[in-house]
């Protein structure tokens, strides 16, 4: 007596291959620590400016990577701490545009800290 195997396409496929495909995709769009501090900065100067309808331009002269951070919506305050969202473009060399997203509070003796800059992800 012999088993038969089972039709390869009939086979069903686990939850765990889902999860790897999500976790390398992430790591794809990580982008390079070195080219977010420059965004970062942007966006400390353009927070402390105030204002929703300003942008600051950055660039990385090391990397070639560049964008633009705007203030988007109104500063709100939440138990004493002022925060504020902002979308910053990402170009570099090779690549497509890419957005980040960040947020932005007032810390202590009014100055401002980037709080998170991660890529945006659209629903």
């Amino acid at each position: 007596m012999f088993e038969k195997k089972p039709d390869e396409a009939a086979v069903d496929q686990t939850g765990s291959i889902g999860a790897l495909a999500v976790a390398e995709t992430a790591r794809a769009e990580a982008l390079p620590e070195d080219d977010m501090a420059y965004a970062r900065v942007a966006a400390l100067e353009v927070l402390s400016r105030g204002g929703k309808g300003s942008s600051q331009p950055w660039e990385n002269p090391q990397t070639g990577a560049r964008g633009t951070v705007t203030p988007i919506a109104s500063a709100r305050t939440e138990a004493g701490v002022t925060c504020q969202d902002f979308l910053a473009s990402y170009l570099r060399e090779g690549s497509a545009e890419s957005w980040l997203q960040g947020e932005g509070c007032r810390a202590q003796k009014g100055k401002w800290e980037v709080r998170s800059l991660k890529p945006w992800k659209t629903s």
